[in-house]
């Protein structure tokens, strides 16, 4: 079950990066949250992977720091059920010694890291902080995502052929024979689709496109 604070409470009606806690061990849980808290960082906490998985917290935005070792569902499938499901949330795992090769094994599965106990508290924040900075990249690159899509949605039928076919490298005339239309409308187009994707040249309207698809 969600472990609630008025922190928690806070954090969880905020957008800003959250780092979610999940780990069945109640004195490790509440060393972790003090330490991050201390650092000033939002902290939400779970005693299960279960009870995270069953929350709104995969789709919001932050950083995942589990241990390896935990009833039911262990950290390795939590991080496999996060990928299952699309959350791009940074995992980061906690493991004992004997642990090390399933972390090796989460790491190349997608993890971020992982920390190998008794961890320095240094280390901990420095990796979180890295988990944090990873979410945020992802949130500024779904964000363009989400700006390239709403552009295309304003392009007219006739306009996203032409835009097709200007990704598929052909020239003026070869997309005016394709579609049956004058060179100079393919121009007009050209310049309409140019304004509405607000791209300052070809290869940027190209670079943008490849990159949203």
């Amino acid at each position: 079950m969600l472990l609630t604070s008025p922190r928690n409470v806070t954090s969880a009606m905020s957008d800003e990066p959250v780092v979610f806690v999940v780990d069945d061990d109640p004195a490790m849980r509440d060393s972790l949250e003090m330490l991050l808290r201390s650092q000033g960082l939002p902290v939400s906490s779970f005693d299960s992977a279960v009870a995270f998985l069953a929350s709104d917290a995969p789709a919001r935005s932050g950083c995942v720091l589990a241990d390896v070792r935990m009833p039911h569902v262990d950290g390795l499938e939590l991080q496999q059920r996060l990928r299952e499901t699309g959350s791009a949330l940074p995992v980061i795992l906690m493991t004992g010694h004997g642990d090390v090769p399933l972390a090796v094994r989460a790491m190349k599965a997608g993890a971020i890291d992982f920390l190998e106990k008794p961890f320095e508290e240094s280390d901990l924040v420095e990796s979180v902080r890295r988990g944090l900075e990873h979410a945020m990249r992802a949130g500024e690159a779904n964000a363009s995502v989400r700006s390239v899509n709403e552009r295309l949605s304003q392009l007219t039928e006739r306009e996203r052929q032409v835009l097709d076919l200007l990704i598929a490298g052909k020239p003026n005339k070869v997309i005016a024979y394709d579609l049956s239309i004058s060179p100079r409308t393919v121009e007009i187009h050209r310049a309409r689709v140019m304004e509405k994707m607000g791209a300052r040249s070809l290869a940027d309207l190209v670079r943008m496109t490849l990159a949203n698809r």
